[in-house]
């Protein structure tokens, strides 16, 4: 970048700073590459989804069995690999819908850019923004790119997101502002100098937008499961593959005579029903589809855990303004306590201002008379501060104006009935603001003092509370979720608001002012206090991580600058649409049309992926269960392998593939409850060991008391054929029994599975297909009789799992 900015035609700063650029230098910096596009995506590229999708560690020991299959064995053997491919493909298609679903939503609803251009003030998307572009900053915006500082005005800039710092930093003309802090108080204008990659913009928007599957229970649990089976595959292959090559008359005999064709085949066999290849798919598409119906309903899901960790919650805190309410503030009484001449054009100045906050820009629909002299000097507001000022020089306005909190601006001498008057207001859900005034002005250059104030005139103005909030909580609370509201506003203010949200409770709020800095004092302050106002950003922030130490899964919403920071350390952070591109930038959700009520509609899909997948893993992991063991006490007799392995892919759709991917999308309202792995693997492990044993009895039936009247080959198949049919038997109890409760789709699909079961026993291609023959005498006696006892254990199993908790029917 710095050939291309070498070969760039000089700028004249003065006439840069009054009119920015114009449309020949903007194209030139376009052509020099110098423009803040970077070479990242909101989401995992197509090749990133397809590598995630395709070269996975199973896929590639599915493909190496594949490959000898194909090379030694029957074609029709190798009838798992078209469902290998059929599930990468799957997985692609889905998350590659989910990919641009969000995509779209994610340019529609980027932060824009303030620039001047060709003297003319314009937003432009932040991509768009190029080199030694004239950046026009205001309270709430977020940097775009590095800039230096040109002109400013009580400038108070957040770096706390790119350097830990708490406190606003101060930036005047010259300094640099980076790119993903955010500005707190006061405008400026600023140069761009560093743009695209080079900025701090770029980290910055990578990972808070990045498409990612992190820190998630469901996700670690599977990974952890799926690294034990990688470290056990290794052994037990060595060991099949020996089992095999010895049941066919040892290492040498077998290769001599061919026979070690169909002892690799038997391998492959045994390998391929190790692996559970479908449940990291079926995992990723939960995921993407919960985020692309989320999307629907307007709500953009920023990282797809967020979906799932939603559901986990156990804790809400929620910011009051622009959340609860509407964020839109109206005036709705003043008193005037000692009229200073000038005050009504003093309070149209603050309202017109263009950096106006919320309360002051409610003044402007009352007091329209901006004054024609321009102010000496002022203090803007921020949160920290809770005032602003003003200073004009001599004449009718003459003076120091201050507007702010009642309690802050006339904390300095006797002002008992202002006081009142604004407590008054407060414990009507009020937000009571006064205009005070000091004839004699401060001198400048030093702190400002809030000393020698009189109050002039009480402003209580009100927000709207949002219709949907109050239902919205209620829900919350039925679900065994504890709400906290945690704002910078007066308490006895946000105490009414919270009382008009349903929150029961005596007193007028805490005061946070009175929170102790230490984290464990401040946990046991938050034990018992539910509505805290005059709260600081870096006490949000200290609260959310306080409540994080009492093992409380913690939610927070906000939509202004001083709630980034609490929603960075969130467990999940949820933005609204209308709140400030800092805030948007960090969160994991953003409801994108502001509606409160969607949130339920965000637990609701968060309960369905996790209990879906629950039930799913059950199925998968049963499944490797019983292979395993199977294997294993397979490779210590050196019998052959019970099963071909296009005998394998029929059990494996019928019983858990085809099955599991209905049921990972279906409709579920189960509460979430922690110990998802245990649970799983509490399901799992019996239930495939009792599979595994009555595979073996009838296997063991089959190799004791084999039918003389049949060559070897039949006895063989016969035998294959009974283990065949008593696995997808007692593997479609169990599918049925983690089906339930039933209702119209889940008692469709099991009945589907089980006419598909009729079906490959009935017809005569599927069953020469599959190399199927339906036994006879002892050993169809035999299957049947264990086939109800494996179906009456799994039953057993289930019910006494169902009342310890292990496994729940409730929806």
């Amino acid at each position: 970048m710095e050939q291309a900015r070498g070969r760039l035609a000089p700028v004249d700063p003065e006439t840069l700073e009054q009119s920015g650029l114009n449309a020949a230098q903007v194209h030139e910096r376009r052509s020099a590459e110098l423009t803040n596009t970077v070479a990242h995506e909101s989401s995992r590229s197509i090749w990133a989804i397809v590598r995630a999708n395709v070269f996975t560690l199973f896929n590639t020991v599915l493909g190496s069995c594949l490959v000898l299959v194909l090379l030694v064995g029957d074609a029709r053997d190798a009838l798992f690999g078209f469902i290998v491919l059929a599930n990468a493909a799957i997985g692609v298609v889905q998350e590659y819908r989910a990919k641009r679903t969000l995509d779209r939503l994610a340019v529609l609803h980027a932060p824009r850019a303030r620039v001047l251009r060709d003297g003319k003030e314009g937003e432009i998307a932040v991509a768009d923004v190029v080199q030694d572009d004239v950046l026009l900053l205001r309270t709430g915006d977020q940097v775009p790119a590095d800039a230096l500082v040109l002109a400013a005005e009580a400038l108070e800039i957040d770096e706390s997101l790119l350097t830990g710092e708490s406190d606003p930093v101060t930036k005047m003309p010259g300094d640099t502002a980076l790119s993903g802090s955010a500005v707190v108080a006061g405008y400026c204008t600023a140069r761009v100098h560093r743009v695209g990659a080079e900025s701090y913009a770029s980290a910055l928007t990578a990972e808070a937008r990045r498409f990612s599957l992190v820190n998630s229970e469901i996700r670690n649990s599977i990974n952890r499961i799926i690294l034990y089976i990688a470290w056990a595959l290794i052994p037990i292959i060595l060991l099949v593959i020996n089992g095999q090559m010895s049941a066919h008359g040892g290492w040498a005999a077998a290769i001599a005579t061919g026979d070690w064709r169909v002892a690799v085949v038997s391998a492959v066999a045994s390998i391929v029903a190790m692996i559970p290849e479908g449940l990291v798919l079926l995992t990723s598409i939960s995921f993407g589809m919960a985020a692309v119906t989320l999307a629907r309903r307007k709500v953009l899901v920023q990282e797809l855990p967020a979906v799932e960790g939603l559901a986990r919650v156990d804790m809400v805190c929620l910011d009051k303004t622009g959340t609860l309410t509407e964020g839109r503030m109206e005036l709705a009484g003043t008193t005037v306590f000692g009229a200073v001449a000038g005050w009504e054009e003093v309070l149209a100045w603050q309202g017109a201002h263009p950096n106006a906050n919320a309360t002051a820009a409610g003044l402007a629909g009352t007091y329209a008379a901006v004054p024609a002299q321009e102010p000496s000097d002022q203090v803007l507001f921020s949160s920290a501060r809770k005032y602003s000022a003003v200073t004009f020089g001599p004449g009718r306005l003459a003076g120091d104006w201050v507007l702010g909190a009642p309690e802050v601006v006339l904390a300095a001498g006797d002002h008992s009935e202002a006081l009142e008057a604004a407590h008054g207001a407060s414990g009507r859900g009020l937000r009571a603001v006064v205009l005070a005034h000091r004839a004699v002005q401060t001198p400048g250059g030093g702190e400002f003092s809030l000393a020698g104030l009189e109050p002039v005139v009480l402003l209580v103005f009100r927000e709207k509370v949002r219709p949907d909030a109050a239902e919205t909580l209620q829900y919350f609370r039925d679900q065994g979720v504890l709400l906290k509201i945690i704002s910078g506003d007066n308490p006895r203010t946000v105490a009414a608001v919270a009382r008009d949200v349903g929150f029961e409770f005596t007193g007028d709020g805490y005061d946070a002012r009175g929170l102790p800095e230490d984290l464990e004092a401040m946990a046991d302050v938050l034990e018992h206090e539910s509505v805290l106002g005059r709260v600081s950003p870096e006490q949000k922030k200290s609260i959310v991580l306080a409540l994080q130490s009492r093992d409380h899964v913690v939610a927070m919403t906000g939509d202004g600058v001083n709630d980034a920071l609490a929603l960075k350390h969130a467990d999940i952070g949820i933005a609204m649409g209308s709140g400030a591109a800092a805030t948007k930038a960090v969160s994991r959700l953003v409801l994108l049309d502001g509606q409160f009520s969607h949130l339920p509609s965000v637990v609701a899909e968060g309960r369905r992926v996790i209990a879906n997948v629950e039930r799913v893993a059950n199925l998968f992991l049963t499944k490797t269960t019983y292979a395993i063991i199977i294997s294993i006490t397979i490779g210590i007799l050196m019998w052959r392998y019970p099963f071909l392995p296009r005998q394998l892919s029929i059990v494996s759709s019928m019983t858990i593939g085809i099955p599991a991917f209905f049921l990972a999308l279906l409709p579920n309202g189960r509460r979430y409850q922690p110990g998802f792995l245990r649970r799983t693997l509490m399901f799992a492990i019996p239930s495939g060991t009792i599979v595994a044993a009555c595979i073996m009895a009838v296997y063991s039936y089959a190799q004791a008391f084999p039918n003389t009247s049949v060559g070897e080959d039949q006895v063989i198949t016969e035998a294959q054929t009974a283990v065949t049919m008593t696995v997808l038997l007692v593997a479609l109890w169990v599918l049925g029994a983690l089906a339930r409760p039933f209702d119209k789709w889940r008692s469709l699909l099991v009945a589907a599975m089980v006419a598909g079961l009729v079906l490959v026993m009935a017809v005569p291609f599927a069953r020469k297909f599959f190399a199927l023959d339906i036994p006879s005498g002892g050993l169809l006696t035999a299957t049947i009789a264990v086939t109800a006892t494996g179906c009456v254990a799994i039953e057993l199993l289930y019910r006494f799992l169902k009342k310890r908790g292990a496994v729940s029917e409730r929806e």
